[in-house]
């Protein structure tokens, strides 16, 4: 895709940018109010480019707007396509494939689950701000030093381990 051919990278950020203003000036079209063109991905033989989109849509009416939107697309792609090549200034116009991007619904999704834990986490530290131990606070046994004074030489024997005495 886009990534491994640097020509292939610039025709698809020209392509996003002549698709977006092209909407927007040249269309004018109430169906694609709220279209946003998020990512252009082109083929490395230039033959395809891959437009995904995404709708900020009415609450209850997202599915109908977005049907609405993808025939519109549809509909105007030959436009579209034509805009393209006479703004990009190419020999070869790649044809046009519009995808619905799922992305921002899902990252919606994700946000809420993330929600939810950072929400039960919250839950939690207050219950730990709370809890008592059950037993002692520290239940594990510790050796508790003598209060023998260990400054005391006079009780150590030291033996002499010279060699040189024995003989």
């Amino acid at each position: 895709m886009a990534g491994t051919n640097p020509r292939a990278a610039r025709i698809a950020a020209l392509i996003q940018r002549v698709i977006a203003s092209s909407m927007e000036a040249q269309l004018h079209d109430k169906r694609l109010a709220n279209v946003t063109i998020t990512e252009v991905r082109v083929t490395n033989d230039l033959q395809i480019a891959k437009v995904y989109w995404t709708q900020l849509g009415h609450e209850g009416h997202e599915q109908g707007e977005r049907r609405r939107a993808q025939q519109t697309l549809n509909q105007a792609k030959g436009r579209l396509r034509s805009l393209v090549g006479t703004k990009a200034g190419l020999r070869l116009t790649p044809q046009l494939e519009f995808i619905f991007d799922e992305v921002p619904g899902e990252a919606h999704e994700i946000e809420d689950i993330l929600a939810l834990a950072h929400k039960r986490d919250e839950e939690l530290a207050k219950s730990r701000a709370n809890a008592q131990y059950a037993g002692d606070a520290d239940p594990y046994k510790h050796d508790e030093p003598d209060d023998d004074d260990f400054d005391d030489d006079d009780d150590v024997e030291v033996e002499d381990w010279d060699d040189d005495d024995e003989a």
